[in-house]
């Protein structure tokens, strides 16, 4: 069997972030959405189907564009020559479980960290600088947003 073409995966992408979304939604849906002054349990669940939704549908839609006639073609070094990247998924994988854990018995800060840090580092085309970089970054965004601004009972650091 060949290999599928970069449209077909992207396409099959887009067909899976549709589907999560929707059910991510539907769930959040079901839990009561509330206001955004009075935010109910299925607010953020919703919030966050519906985005992805949106980026389905961008992608999704991205697939249908063709390329102008004479248009540079794909860079060849984004392109990979083989299946799956194990590092690269057993990181991401490690990432989720690094926010579970560090979540519990640590806080938001280094949970955030942790997760964005690892996630990053499963992409092969980033340093570490770049990663310690990325990590803090989005934990003090995180911070602001999620700790301060929305005041999420998420506790910022937390032992035990």
């Amino acid at each position: 069997m060949a290999p599928a073409s970069p449209r077909t995966k992207d396409r099959m992408a887009a067909l899976l972030l549709l589907a999560l979304g929707a059910g991510v939604a539907w769930s959040g849906h079901v839990y009561g959405v509330g206001s955004l002054t009075r935010m109910g349990a299925g607010y953020f669940p919703m919030l966050l189907g519906l985005l992805s939704i949106g980026v389905g549908l961008l992608l999704g839609l991205g697939t249908l564009a063709r390329r102008a006639p004479g248009a540079a073609p794909r860079d060849p070094r984004l392109q990979r020559r083989h299946g799956a990247d194990p590092r690269g998924a057993a990181l991401l994988l490690l990432s989720i479980g690094s926010f579970i854990v560090f979540g519990r018995y640590g806080g938001m800060v280094p949970a955030t960290f942790a997760c964005v840090f690892l996630a990053a580092l499963a992409d092969r085309g980033n340093r570490l600088r770049d990663a310690l970089l990325l990590a803090a970054a989005a934990t003090a965004l995180g911070y602001l947003v999620f700790g301060l601004g929305l005041q999420l009972q998420f506790n910022p650091f937390q032992w035990g």
